[in-house]
């Protein structure tokens, strides 16, 4: 697991897709003390990251700096957007959906919910178009809520599913890993209080590389 920036109170990490961000057997706090060779230090999630999915996560060193971001998570201070290739592309070049979603524990699975209900809950995801190029879109994501499989329940009902979305995807991609990237993050440190942020470009691979060079454009 690459690390970006590592210090005392936190340490943000490339996670790799197939890896678990929670503190789960193979998750990234299990791979960041096999790197410490400190098997009992305390490391903390801060945000969930799919695990199909790669990018910049954010771990504390620390239960008083997860406690810390965990307050900037809730009241908006802790900033973080994807990039993600669809099929398709957007109605508009920018604009929020809004859903209610339901998650079935059994499935694994997110769900729209056509009404209100005890376990539905609303899910907000602002978007913008970066590029289109063969039937593809590159969008820029941004959420206002995190739900579990968001971003890939909500832009599949809404015709734009994932490029190599088996779960929530129509179309066959073979074995082209999902294209969902967590592109950047923003957040105060938690003892200095110094604003911090990180951008991180997606591999390069299919499909990302019809879209070299563009991931950063307004």
């Amino acid at each position: 697991m690459e690390l970006l920036y590592f210090d005392n109170c936190i340490a943000v990490c490339v996670k790799p897709a197939g890896m678990l961000s929670t503190d789960a057997p193979g998750g990234a706090p299990e791979a960041l003390r096999a790197y410490l060779g400190e098997p009992a230090a305390t490391v903390c999630t801060v945000h969930r990251l799919d695990r199909v999915a790669g990018g910049l996560l954010l771990l504390a060193r620390s239960k008083q700096a997860a406690a810390a971001l965990g307050k900037q998570v809730m009241d908006g201070r802790f900033t973080k957007s994807y990039l993600a290739v669809v099929h398709g592309a957007p109605d508009a070049e920018s604009g929020t959906f809004t859903d209610l979603l339901r998650r079935d524990r059994r499935e694994c699975k997110t769900y729209i919910a056509p009404a209100p209900a005890k376990d539905v809950r609303e899910a907000v995801s602002d978007y913008a178009l970066v590029a289109c190029a063969d039937g593809l879109s590159l969008l820029r994501i941004t959420l206002r809520t995190g739900r579990t499989h968001q971003i890939r329940a909500q832009f599949s009902h809404h015709g734009l599913p994932l490029v190599g979305d088996r779960k929530y995807g129509t179309l066959t991609d073979g074995d082209t890993p999902l294209a969902l990237w967590s592109h950047a993050l923003g957040f105060f440190h938690p003892e200095t209080g110094e604003r911090m942020d990180f951008t991180l470009p997606p591999p390069q691979t299919w499909p990302w590389t019809a879209f070299a060079g563009k991931e950063d454009a307004p």
